[in-house]
C-alpha cells in the first residue's frame, strides 16, 4: 500500500489533545528549511527541551521530534524564519487546537507585546500563516488568492468554508447529511463527512456496514450504527484514550512504514505493527524515517563519496549524544525534586494537608491561593513556600530549594515523589533508546568504512570503452544523481550563457549595475539596456575575465536578440505585467559613468553617447532547468539557451504569484519530474531557483 503522506482529521483531533500538554512551552528559536519544515524550539518546564516540527511540504504534518530525529539547523536563517523570531521569542504556547473537523491546526503564543498565532494548513500544497492578535496576517509561506479565500500579508486571515463535523452533530444532522449523498456509504464518509478514505473504509468495518451500499438503500438500522461507531470515535479522541500504531509492508525489520494512527485499525489487520506510549511518538518514528532506504554513499567522478557520509555518520553520533546528555540531566533534575519532597517532608505535608482540609470544609480554590497570600505577608514559611494553585487540575506548586514543583493535592508526599521518580524512570528509558540509536548508527558508519576500504582495495577496471558503450544517460529516472558543481566569479550576478555560449550578465540592484560598468565591461563586450526604467545594466561578454581580447571574434545576432530579451525580461517591464518591450544595443566604449556638464547621474546610472541598435518588440521570457552535466546547477534565463542546455524547464510569464511563491511552485514541478527527488533538494532549492525570476508576479506556462 502507498505510505501516508499527510495527516487525517482523526489524526489532527489526536494530536490536538496530545499537544495541548506542551501549552506553557516558551520559544527559543524558530527555523526555516528547504522544502516547507518549520521547526520550533521550546522549552516546557516538565517537558524540557521541545521541537515541535510542522511539515508543509511533501509530508504535512505535525509532530515533537526527539533531539536525535532533528535536522540540523540550516546555516542562514531566511527573512521567514527572522521574522518568526523576532515576534515571537520568548513567547508562551497558551493554546493548541484544531479548526473544526478539518486539516488545520492552530498554536497561538503570547507575549508581553501582543499574540501571534500560526495557522499550520496541513492539505492541497501546505501553508503556514502568521498572524497577530487581530487576526491579520503578517506573513505567510505561500500567498493565496481565490475567489473563496484569501490568504495574504496585510489582509485578514479567511478559513476555508467550515467543513462539516461529524464528532459533534446529533443523530438528525448526521443522517440528512449522509442522505445528501448520491454515491456509495463508504464514499460518503470520506467526503461529505470529511473522514478520508481510510477512515471511511474502517468505520463500516466497526459499524458492519456494507462499504458498497448505496446511501438510498440504507436502513435506520444501519444508519444508527453508523452514528454510534462515529461517536465512539468521538468519546475515544475526547477522552485520549488512544493506543497509537505504526504499521509496516512486508514485516517490521525489513518492512517499510506505511501508515501511524492513533487507534488500532480493523482495516491494517494484517500487517504488522509497533506500539507506542503517545501517538506524537508514533509520529515521530513514522515521519522521520518516512521512505526511507539503506544509506549508500553518493558517487563523484571520482568514484563514491565515502567521505562525506561518514562526516554525515558522524554528526548524527554527535546529536545523539547530546541528546543522551539532556535526558541524563532532565532525569537528574526530577530525581533532586523528589529526593527535596523528603528532605523537606514536614513542610511538603502541612502544604498538602492545609489545601485538603480547606477543600473539605468548603472554601474555593481562589479563597484558599488568598490565604496562602496573607500567609506569605505575615511570613508563614510554608504560605511562601506556595508558588500556585490550579483549580482545574488539583495542583499545587511549591518552591523547594530554589526549584518549582507541582504537586497533586489530593496525594501524600510519597506518592508525589514516587510520581516524579517514575517520571525520571520514563525519561530514563527515552536514554535508553538514544543509546539504541547510537549503536545502530555506528553500526552504519562501520559498514560504510569496510565499504571504503573494499573499494581502496579493489583495481580501477573502468577504462575508456566504458565511455564508448555508454548510452546517453536519462537523468529524469535515474534513482541517484551525483552532484558536480563548481563557483564561478559570475554567480552573484543574474547570469546566463547564450545558445552559442557567450556569457551574458546583469546586476541586480544599482550596486552591481555599478559593479558591472567599472569592473567587467571590457574591450569587445556589448552593453544593453531596456528602454524602460528600471532594469539591469546587461553585458554580453566576448571574452572570460582573464582572456585577451581577440579582434576576429564576433558575436551572432542569435546571442544579440537573447540578451535583448535578458535586459528587457529582468526590467519593469515584467514587473508591470506587459508581454514585450524595446531594448538597445552599444559598444562598450560608448559606456560612460561621467555625466554631461550640467548633468548628475543617480548610482547605478551611466551616460550612453552615440548611435545604439534598437530592438523592437521584444516579448519576455525566462525559463528555469537544471542540468546534470557536465555540472549539476539550477540556470535560468531566456528560454532557447536555457532549453538547449537542462536537462529539463518550466517557463514563466508575467503573472500573479509573488517570487517567492512561484519559486516554491517550480521547485515542486522540477522534484517531481526526478526521481532522484534528494537531487532537487540539493541543488535547486527554492531560494535558488527565486535568484533566476524577474522581479515582479509571475505564472508558469
Amino acid at each position: 500500500m502507498e505510505p501516508k503522506r499527510e495527516l487525517t482529521s482523526v489524526d489532527l483531533a489526536a494530536l490536538e489533545r496530545e499537544l495541548a500538554r506542551y501549552e506553557g512551552a516558551r520559544l527559543d528559536k524558530a527555523y526555516l528549511y528547504d522544502d516547507g519544515l518549520v521547526r520550533l524550539k521550546l522549552r516546557h518546564y516538565d517537558h524540557g527541551r521541545t521541537e515541535l516540527l510542522l511539515d508543509l511540504g511533501e509530508t504535512k504534518h505535525v509532530r515533537v521530534a526527539t533531539p536525535e530525529h532533528v535536522p540540523p539547523a540550516p546555516e542562514r536563517p531566511p527573512n521567514f524564519a527572522m521574522m518568526l523570531r523576532n515576534r515571537m521569542e520568548g513567547a508562551e504556547l497558551v493554546d493548541v487546537s484544531q479548526f473544526e473537523f478539518d486539516r488545520i491546526l492552530e498554536l497561538t503564543f503570547e507575549r508581553e507585546d501582543g499574540t501571534t498565532t500560526l495557522v499550520a494548513e496541513l492539505f492541497g500544497d501546505g501553508n503556514l500563516a502568521v498572524l497577530d492578535g487581530t487576526g491579520e496576517v503578517v506573513d505567510c509561506l505561500d500567498t493565496v488568492r481565490l475567489k473563496s479565500r484569501t490568504v495574504a500579508p496585510g489582509s485578514p486571515y479567511e478559513f476555508p468554508d467550515a467543513r462539516f463535523n461529524p464528532l459533534t452533530v446529533e443523530f438528525d444532522a448526521f443522517r440528512a447529511r449522509l442522505e445528501q449523498s448520491d454515491t456509495d456509504v463508504v464514499r460518503t464518509l470520506a467526503t461529505q463527512l470529511n473522514f478520508g478514505g481510510l477512515w471511511g473504509e474502517e468505520l463500516c468495518t466497526r459499524a458492519s456496514v456494507s462499504k458498497t451500499l448505496d446511501i438510498d438503500e440504507a436502513t435506520d438500522e444501519q444508519f444508527e450504527a453508523l452514528y454510534r461507531t462515529v461517536q465512539d470515535l468521538s468519546e475515544q479522541l475526547n477522552a485520549g484514550d488512544f493506543d497509537p500504531r505504526v504499521y509496516y509492508e512486508n514485516g517490521v525489520e525489513a518492512g517499510q512504514r506505511v501508515d501511524v494512527t492513533p487507534v488500532v485499525m480493523e482495516e491494517h489487520a494484517a500487517l504488522e505493527r509497533d506500539s507506542f506510549d503517545d501517538f506524537v511518538g508514533a509520529l515521530d518514528d513514522y515521519f522521520t524515517h518516512f521512505d526511507t532506504e539503506p544509506d549508500e554513499p553518493e558517487t563523484t567522478d571520482e568514484g563514491p563519496d565515502f567521505a562525506a557520509e561518514i562526516a554525515k555518520h558522524e554528526r548524527i553520533i554527535e546529536q545523539q549524544e547530546g541528546a543522551i546528555e539532556d535526558f541524563e540531566e532532565q532525569a537528574q533534575e526530577i530525581r533532586e525534586k523528589a529526593k527535596a519532597l523528603y528532605a523537606h517532608y514536614d513542610l511538603v505535608d502541612d502544604i498538602l494537608s492545609t489545601i485538603r482540609d480547606a477543600r473539605a470544609e468548603g472554601h474555593s480554590w481562589d479563597d484558599i491561593e488568598q490565604r496562602f497570600e496573607e500567609g506569605k505577608e505575615a511570613g508563614i514559611p510554608e504560605a511562601e513556600a506556595v508558588q500556585s494553585l490550579d483549580s482545574s487540575e488539583g495542583t499545587v506548586t511549591v518552591e523547594i530549594d530554589g526549584d518549582p514543583v507541582t504537586l497533586v493535592v489530593a496525594d501524600g508526599v510519597e506518592r508525589n515523589a514516587d510520581r516524579l521518580y517514575t517520571e525520571a524512570k520514563g525519561i530514563e528509558e527515552k536514554k535508553a533508546g538514544a543509546q539504541e540509536a547510537i549503536a545502530e548508527t555506528r553500526a552504519q558508519l562501520d559498514a560504510i568504512k569496510q565499504r571504503r576500504e573494499q573499494y581502496e582495495q579493489e583495481p580501477d577496471e573502468q577504462e575508456d570503452s566504458e565511455e564508448e558503450d555508454a548510452e546517453e544517460t536519462d537523468w529524469l529516472r535515474e534513482s541517484s544523481i551525483p552532484v558536480r558543481a563548481s563557483e564561478e566569479w559570475y554567480e552573484e550576478f543574474r547570469w546566463f550563457h547564450t545558445s552559442d555560449g557567450l556569457l551574458v550578465i546583469g546586476g541586480r540592484n544599482a550596486d552591481q549595475n555599478e559593479a558591472i560598468v567599472k569592473k567587467y565591461l571590457d574591450r569587445g563586450d556589448l552593453f544593453f539596456h531596456a528602454q524602460a526604467h528600471g532594469g539591469p545594466v546587461t553585458v554580453l561578454k566576448a571574452t572570460g575575465p582573464s582572456e585577451a581580447y581577440d579582434e576576429d571574434v564576433t558575436v551572432p545576432d542569435r546571442s544579440k536578440a537573447e540578451a535583448a530579451q535578458f535586459a528587457v525580461s529582468y526590467s519593469s517591464v515584467w514587473k508591470d505585467g506587459k508581454f514585450a518591450g524595446d531594448a538597445y544595443m552599444v559598444d562598450h566604449d560608448q559606456v560612460s559613468k561621467t555625466p554631461e556638464s550640467g548633468e548628475y547621474l543617480e548610482k547605478g546610472g551611466f551616460a550612453i553617447r552615440g548611435d545604439r541598435t534598437y530592438f523592437e518588440d521584444v516579448a519576455v521570457g525566462v525559463a528555469v532547468g537544471i542540468t546534470c552535466e557536465p555540472e549539476t546547477r539550477v540556470i535560468g534565463g531566456p528560454p532557447d539557451p536555457i532549453t538547449e542546455r537542462a536537462e529539463t524547464t518550466v517557463e514563466l510569464e508575467p503573472g500573479k504569484y509573488a517570487q517567492n511563491d512561484i519559486a516554491k511552485r517550480v521547485y515542486r514541478e522540477l522534484r517531481d519530474r526526478f526521481a532522484d527527488e534528494t537531487f532537487v533538494r540539493k541543488v535547486a532549492s527554492p531560494d535558488l531557483i527565486a535568484e533566476f525570476l524577474p522581479p515582479g508576479g509571475s505564472r508558469m506556462r
